[in-house]
């Protein structure tokens, strides 16, 4: 009787920390879970308390369990907030997971910097396009003339397709680079899951 009270505060605290998660979803992890807790101690014959001291805090246990569905569903979308999100969130578990996060606020910025300028360039056609002094690039999709000797402005209405398509490409290859990467994070989760949960 000490053993099912122990399980059902366990899972009941584990349900009360999984948050925002459809019903079914929430069920079937506190199935997984106690399938797991009652099969490794009627195996290893291992106590209750041993098993779920293996399994750690409920509170954390459920932490990863809302990381893993955000990860998850980041991994299938393709809207940058829902990436980025998820990509922070990866960002509290190591450096490479830092390194995704500044790739696409830096990706999404350049993209969407570009994306922009284009179509602002018919309504500040002057100040909005590609300026070379000497030789050099001066300045790029900018609303301000760059400073100093005059520069000569090279694209003219044509800095529209070449911003509009380098800018969607940038766009298009951050969200690939994350999702590649949010996917190859969520299979790493699941093999070091396996293996603690086999140990």
């Amino acid at each position: 009787m000490m053993v099912a009270s122990q399980i059902d505060e366990y899972l009941g605290s584990l349900r009360a920390h999984l948050g925002p998660m459809t019903l079914g979803e929430r069920e079937e992890i506190v199935r997984e879970i106690s399938a797991h807790i009652r099969d490794s101690a009627e195996q290893e014959g291992a106590s209750v308390a041993d098993v779920l001291a293996r399994l750690g805090p409920a509170e954390a246990l459920a932490g990863q369990y809302r990381d893993g569905l955000l990860i998850r569903r980041a991994s299938r979308s393709i809207s940058p907030l829902v990436l980025l999100n998820a990509a922070l969130r990866l960002a509290t578990k190591g450096v490479s997971g830092v390194m995704v996060f500044f790739c696409g606020i830096f990706g999404y910025g350049i993209g969407g910097g570009f994306v922009l300028t284009a179509l602002m360039k018919p309504v500040f056609p002057v100040n909005t396009g590609l300026w070379i002094r000497n030789g050099v690039l001066a300045s790029f999709g900018t609303l301000f003339p760059p400073p100093g000797p005059p520069a000569h402005e090279v694209l003219g209405m044509w800095y529209i397709p070449f911003a509009l398509t380098f800018g969607s490409l940038t766009l298009l290859l951050t969200t690939y680079v994350i999702r590649r990467c949010l996917r190859l994070s969520q299979r790493w989760q699941l093999q070091i899951s396996r293996l603690s949960h086999s140990s």
